[in-house]
């Protein structure tokens, strides 16, 4: 196979994955983001949270919310758990990894906020943990997972949200991750602000 060869067929199976996450996800996408906005009428804020490039994925998110998205909006609360260096290396070094994200989620954490909680596979053990914190402040979580959902969705209340891309290719889980995360932007806005 050429390199050419190789880029088309990188094309070809995200647009296929697409297709297939276009014929299953839409409702629970407009559900996820029917939750986003209940929360954040309440006065709530949405934490979140991913590894690598999912961490990437939750500070798209949290940054396209605090400042905007397509149009000109005020600023909407979100917090990515993933951008302090020193919260997370002194968790890391006094406590576990496991723990960066649920020691953050246990004192920020409220009742009205939910956790974004992003995982191509949904076996991070460090989101899991994000997911019982969650859990014991009474959050709602919106899942964005992988594969076969991983632990992850094992430990998800009946309240919670899973969006899981139906893909074992980590690559193309990430790419619709992102597309997700434009679509719950995109229906924030139009619901909080008028339809443009």
């Amino acid at each position: 196979m050429t390199l050419h060869d190789r880029i088309i067929e990188s094309f070809t199976t995200s647009i296929e994955t697409k297709q297939q996450a276009m014929a299953s996800l839409p409702p629970i996408i407009e559900q996820a983001s029917e939750m986003m906005v209940h929360c954040l009428l309440s006065e709530g804020k949405i934490l979140s949270c991913g590894n690598g490039g999912s961490a990437g994925d939750a500070q798209h998110f949290s940054s396209e919310m605090l400042n905007r998205f397509e149009r000109e909006r005020p600023s909407l609360p979100a917090i990515a758990l993933t951008t302090d260096t020193s919260t997370l290396t002194s968790i890391a070094n006094d406590y576990s990894y496991n723990e960066v994200f649920s020691k953050q989620i246990r004192a920020l954490g409220q009742a009205q906020d939910i956790l974004l909680a992003i995982s191509t596979s949904g076996n991070s053990a460090n989101i899991v943990q994000a997911i019982q914190a969650a859990h014991d402040r009474e959050m709602h979580v919106i899942a964005l997972t992988g594969k076969e959902g991983g632990n992850m969705a094992s430990i998800l209340s009946a309240e919670d949200i899973e969006i899981r891309v139906p893909s074992y290719t980590t690559a193309r889980i990430q790419e619709v991750h992102l597309l997700v995360i434009h679509c719950l932007c995109d229906l924030i806005d139009q619901q909080l602000f008028g339809y443009e």
